[in-house]
């Protein structure tokens, strides 16, 4: 299991490029694109590349200001949701970075923020030191849309990490319709794993097909007896119909089989969550994997009612791109 230097960091990066967030204004980033904050990827340094204005740097980069004031971005989130926490990263800015910085949100249902937009300061403005993380609890239970990140007065900063629970209006959603239960996009969250040496388990809840081998979700070889396995919460509790399990880029290191548990779970936390599972019932049987593949099983699921979790087990160990887990909602 991977240790997070943060609790909050166990939730959904709600400012995750993947999931669509990106800026909408910004008032400079002359020598950064404003948009690499919200890359999946941890920065990287390129050695001696240079562009038409200046060094090359993965991150967000205003130029020196000569006038009062600082500089801003107004972001839409991919998912709107309440926050959890933030990450600061300011890795390989050194002598560029900004000495502090602060955060305002807003929640739109429709449009983007305008000058009567009302906002609210969850992070009052904090130091910040070159070429590190700065992690910080929000403590606001309410969900948001947008994000107004203020640096002051200038500089760069090469990622932002928004953790939070995404929102869904689900006075709004049919019955009947059907939808993946499991998605980032829905609310679904990937709780605990046995092994995360490669790929991060929230890769497997991500919109659209993986771009690559690294985006999913993939263990060490496992060189003793047992099983990896993965446990998701899903968006909301529901009636499973049909679930994917895509091994897109994984070709020889996919896992042979795959089965499912799932439970309706009442009560706990998310940190005993791992020795609840071990009594789930049988929701998928194991099924043989192939490499390279998306796999949809529907006849084989069980009837199981309405569950809230589930518990992908792989055997032995490897990677899977994706999962959905296809159902209606249960009231």
């Amino acid at each position: 299991m991977k240790a997070y230097a943060a609790p909050f960091q166990k939730y959904v990066n709600l400012a995750d490029a993947r999931l669509g967030t990106r800026a909408i204004s910004v008032t400079d980033d002359w020598f950064a694109d404003v948009n690499r904050l919200f890359q999946p990827t941890p920065a990287v340094w390129k050695e001696g590349v240079f562009d038409d204005n200046g060094k090359w740097m993965d991150g967000w980069e205003s130029r020196r200001k000569r006038f009062e004031g600082y500089d801003t971005a107004v972001i839409c989130l991919g998912a709107p949701g309440s926050i959890k926490g933030v990450d600061i990263d300011t890795s390989f800015f050194t002598g560029n970075f900004p000495p502090s910085a602060s955060l305002e949100a807003c929640f739109l249902s429709e449009g983007e923020p305008d000058e009567q937009t009302q906002w609210v300061e969850i992070l009052g403005a904090v130091e910040l030191q070159g070429n590190s993380h700065h992690y910080h609890a929000i403590d606001n239970d309410s969900a948001f849309s947008h994000l107004r990140f203020n640096i002051y007065p200038d500089g760069g900063v090469a990622r932002l990490r928004v953790y939070g629970v995404p929102f869904r209006s689900w006075s709004s959603v049919s019955d009947e319709e059907p939808l993946d239960l499991a998605s980032a996009l829905n609310g679904g969250r990937a709780l605990a794993c046995s092994d995360e040496h490669y790929g991060s388990m929230s890769n497997l809840l991500n919109p659209g097909r993986g771009v690559n081998m690294g985006d999913g979700w993939e263990t060490a070889r496992r060189r003793t007896p047992g099983n990896d396995w993965v446990i998701v919460a899903l968006g909301h509790a529901g009636v499973v119909r049909q679930v994917i399990v895509d091994t897109l880029h994984f070709k020889g290191n996919y896992p042979d089989s795959c089965s499912i548990q799932g439970a309706f779970v009442k009560g706990g936390t998310d940190g005993q969550i791992e020795t609840q599972s071990l009594f789930w019932r049988e929701l998928l049987p194991s099924q043989k994997l192939q490499m390279h593949q998306e796999h949809s099983f529907a006849e084989q699921i069980k009837a199981l009612g309405p569950i809230t979790h589930i518990r992908l087990n792989v055997f032995p160990d490897g990677g899977v791109s994706r999962l959905r887990v296809l159902g209606t909602l249960a009231r």
